[in-house]
């Protein structure tokens, strides 16, 4: 779909939802013309439209909290846009990693999604390899980064304590041994340069297919 042929309201404005396109964690609420819409297609950065200072403003340009577009779609009505980003650091002005964390009172209360807090642990992981002071300052993640025959070992140990767990049928043991076996999983993926994007690229080419018995 052309920009063109959007629902622009009568400021020639159109809200955009901006989603961290690893957690699908809703980030912020901002707006968009077809200027800041140009802008952000043009350079891969968000770029939005504000409304109180009447001007072109590029997420981050400030604080360093640039947001990189991965994907830009629109709805069923072409009156909103869902922007997911890849986001170097906090979408709010509060410094919180999301705008939506008011709650409001008389609402349910959730715990944030699994996915939220799988894509978390995986930037935190991230972090780990990357520092090169980590090991130094005695990171269990770092030491498991810098000895391969360790990583390797804690996944054959952690694979066995999930079974013994779900022998015992213990919930909150199970839960607690799936959790251990998941992180290490994920170190050994960062390992190798990987991530939970390959786990899921692998179980979408297995979609609508037969597994053999």
């Amino acid at each position: 779909m052309k920009p063109d042929e959007l629902s622009w309201d009568a400021q020639g404005l159109i809200p955009a939802v901006v989603q961290d396109a690893r957690t699908g964690e809703v980030l912020t609420l901002a707006w968009m013309s077809r200027e800041s819409l140009a802008a952000t297609l043009a350079s891969g950065q968000t770029t939005f439209w504000s409304r109180s200072r009447k001007e072109l403003w590029v997420k981050g340009a400030t604080s360093g909290n640039t947001q990189a577009v991965r994907a830009l779609t629109t709805d069923c009505d072409q009156d909103a846009v869902l922007v997911r980003v890849d986001p170097a650091g906090p979408a709010c002005h509060t410094g919180a990693r999301s705008c939506f964390f008011e709650p409001i009172d008389g609402a349910p209360v959730a715990p944030e999604s699994a996915f939220v807090t799988l894509g978390q642990l995986e930037k935190t992981l991230e972090g780990r390899r990357a520092d090169p002071q980590a090991l130094a300052t005695g990171s269990y993640t770092a030491k498991l980064f810098a000895d391969e025959a360790l990583r390797h070992k804690k996944i054959g140990e952690e694979s066995a304590e999930l079974i013994v767990a779900s022998l015992r049928g213990s919930r909150d043991e199970i839960a607690h041994e799936a959790a251990d076996l998941v992180y290490h999983a994920l170190v050994l993926l960062q390992a190798h340069g990987m991530g939970l994007s390959d786990i899921a690229a692998a179980l979408r080419t297995r979609e609508g297919k037969r597994r053999a018995p």
